[in-house]
């Protein structure tokens, strides 16, 4: 029996592709210069680490001082080389990566390995050179961004929580434990998390570079008070290594979502701007 056109299934519209500009250049250009040299001070950082691997709190650390972190080489019994994470009264046994690690296929005694510190080799000199050179290019592309994110007010408009985003937190946990991303145009904006993430973001970066600074024989005859507003250099070293190792975390949880949202779409837009946005749930 033929079907009569009218009484026949309508055809469902088709899905329209949405293609949206969604990062402009500044913030394209500023971002990719950040994770460059990030990634270059996270590695000549731990090299220089492995020059004095200890952490103090105070003015002084040396020898005759009790660090509270440290990562070490041991004598083992049968004559080797072992690896000693000292954390407090802990003493865990990290050989193979922390204290001691493979280089030329034996252990040696060595804070960080090798292949995570930038030069490869244990080199004081060049791993500082590395790191004041794009520590400052670090700082010049961060003034930068500020000052064009506060004259266009990005981070006030985009970034700064409101009150309605902040009574939004419990809801927004449940979605990411979820793993349910935003679709649709609320995927252009920020998510409560996200802005609480970038702000902190901002903050370790700060953190950083005044620790830094506080770090420097020749700032501190400058302005000793800033030694002070740390309570010492050796504690300005460690505020300065846990503000690089939250640094670290924030870019893991970064590339995770970048992951689960779905990693071509968002690395295109950071590299084109083009960003299609996400079916509706």
């Amino acid at each position: 029996m033929a079907v009569e056109a009218e009484d026949a299934m309508p055809m469902p519209a088709p899905v329209r592709r949405v293609v949206v500009y969604r990062h402009t250049f500044i913030v394209r250009l500023t971002h990719w210069i950040n994770a460059v040299c990030i990634f270059v001070l996270v590695g000549s950082g731990l090299n220089i680490f492995n020059a004095h691997p200890q952490l103090y709190w105070g003015q002084k650390g040396d020898e005759f001082d009790t660090p509270f972190l440290a990562l070490q080489s041991i004598d083992k019994a049968d004559a080797s080389v072992g690896g000693q994470t000292i954390v407090g009264p802990l003493h865990l046994n990290t050989t193979g990566f922390l204290g001691a690690s493979k280089q030329g296929g034996e252990l040696t005694a060595r804070a960080w390995p090798d292949w995570l510190t930038i030069p490869g080799p244990t080199d004081l000199a060049d791993a500082r050179h590395w790191h004041f050179f794009f520590a400052w290019i670090l700082v010049a592309n961060g003034v930068a961004y500020l000052v064009w994110s506060l004259g266009i007010r990005h981070i006030q408009r985009d970034i700064w929580p409101t009150l309605a985003d902040l009574k939004a937190i419990p809801r927004s946990i449940l979605d990411h434990l979820r793993l349910k991303h935003p679709s649709g145009e609320a995927a252009l904006r920020y998510n409560v998390l996200q802005r609480l993430a970038y702000l902190g973001l901002l903050l370790m970066v700060c953190g950083m570079v005044l620790t830094g600074l506080s770090m420097s024989p020749g700032f501190g005859a400058f302005a000793p008070w800033l030694v002070q507003v740390f309570g010492g250099r050796q504690s300005a070293r460690a505020i300065h290594f846990f503000c690089a190792g939250a640094i670290v975390m924030f870019i893991v949880v970064h590339l995770v979502e970048v992951v689960l949202a779905g990693p071509f779409n968002e690395i295109r837009s950071m590299i084109t701007g083009r960003y299609t946005l996400p079916k509706e749930h």
